[in-house]
């Protein structure tokens, strides 16, 4: 009966869908635990200077994004929090708040550097 097809046809559906989702959901974990360990210490940093690498790249007026923050280079990063934070000094009329901002967006990226700058924690492999 058509019924029955129905059901049939129905329950099939909801099998294929339901071992799609799980398949999904085994990929998105998979995926999620190799990006751990790679974004532990960007976090870390992000959780101590309350930035991320976005916000401070946007305070300080760089053009590369926040993942290129390497080409960018110290020296730049340096030159603008130098103009910034005299800018803002709260002795000539500017905003210590904003003072601070340019001051932990330097250390966030700063931090950043620094870590793609130290040794990798596994030895290298001789072949």
């Amino acid at each position: 009966s058509a019924a029955r097809i129905l059901t049939q046809v129905v329950i099939v559906g909801s099998q294929i869908v339901g071992k799609a989702f799980v398949e999904a959901y085994r990929n998105v974990s998979v995926a999620a635990a190799a990006n751990a360990g790679k974004n532990k210490a960007a976090d870390a940093a992000t959780m101590r200077t309350g930035m991320s690498l976005d916000e401070a790249s946007m305070i300080l007026n760089l053009k590369k994004s926040a993942g290129d923050v390497h080409a960018v280079g110290r020296e730049e990063i340096l030159k603008r929090y130098d103009h910034l934070f005299k800018v803002n000094d709260p002795a000539e009329g500017g905003s210590f708040y904003l003072q601070s901002k340019v001051f932990r967006a330097k250390e966030r990226l700063e931090m950043e550097l620094d870590r793609a700058q130290a040794p990798s924690d596994t030895p290298p492999q001789n072949p």
